[in-house]
């Protein structure tokens, strides 16, 4: 579930996919968001006659509190019970999680991260999130915000970074003000694009440490991010050599939709106590 569109993919058990659809998201409709993902399951299950489990990788995350939609940038979802209500539409057991953490789960498994110890998925779309997976397993932490960059201020802001700009979760100079899509948008200078991104992803290297760092979302497909980033983040990272890559994903832009799937086939690493 995005910012402008709502996809479903359908994986067999040797995870060839058998089935894909698009269609928009219904900005600012809660009942009819719902009703999009009940009629893309439905129609997949007509079309197969099979009866499916359901991943669901959503922008933003469930309160450990209240089980309720926080932190998303589609904000119609914030505060709904979409995990509830989605199951008593779809009438199973539904498995939600961020976006980012989907993205980077697939991309471990067999995507571009595959054999990687720490993998750290980057969506750079209608919003900017982050995923981590460690050994196989997505790291979501006892307040559901592990890998939540995009709400970090930008390090190190410059001259040509101020003022620093609103960002919708309430604070300014948030990373995904800067690099959202709309943000690359509104300052279309992709110099000034990829020194912004090696900065905030530098601050992920000294914190994390990563293996693999592999881009989603639109601006992913911006094959000139990968070869000049890394030469621009090495002057702010805490070594004398950097061993991160930086790939694009295997499976595409959308990559995150299979790990929605594989949310039924590999482990969520939890917190201890709290809520799922």
């Amino acid at each position: 579930m995005g910012g402008t569109k709502i996809e479903l993919i359908a994986l067999d058990g040797s995870a060839a996919e058998i089935f894909r659809k698009r269609v928009p998201t219904p900005r600012g409709d809660y009942e009819a968001t719902l009703r999009a993902v009940f009629d893309l399951v439905l129609e997949f299950e007509i079309h197969s006659k099979k009866h499916a489990t359901v991943g669901i990788g959503i922008p933003g995350a469930l309160s450990r509190v209240t089980g309720l939609v926080k932190n998303a940038n589609s904000t119609c979802l914030i505060g709904h019970d979409l995990k509830g209500d989605l199951e008593k539409l779809l009438e199973r057991e539904i498995r939600i999680a961020n976006d980012a953490n989907c993205f980077a789960l697939s991309e471990a498994v067999d995507g571009a991260g595959k054999g990687a110890e720490v993998v750290f998925g980057v969506i750079l779309g209608t919003g900017v999130g982050g995923g981590i997976v460690v050994r196989g397993e997505v790291l979501a932490g006892p307040n559901a915000i592990a890998g939540e960059w995009g709400h970090n201020p930008l390090p190190l802001p410059r001259p040509e970074d101020l003022p620093l700009p609103d960002c919708y979760c309430g604070r300014k100079g948030c990373i995904e003000a800067y690099l959202s899509g709309p943000a690359l948008q509104r300052d279309p200078d992709m110099a000034r694009y990829e020194e912004r991104l090696a900065r905030a992803l530098a601050g992920v290297i000294n914190i994390l440490d990563p293996d693999v760092i592999v881009l989603g979302g639109g601006i992913s497909n911006l094959q000139r991010l990968y070869a000049n980033v890394p030469v621009l983040w090495r002057p702010y990272v805490f070594s004398d050599h950097v061993a991160t890559r930086l790939m694009p994903p295997v499976h595409g832009d959308s990559s995150g939709v299979r790990g929605a799937a594989w949310l039924w086939g590999r482990r969520m690493r939890k917190p201890r106590g709290g809520r799922s």
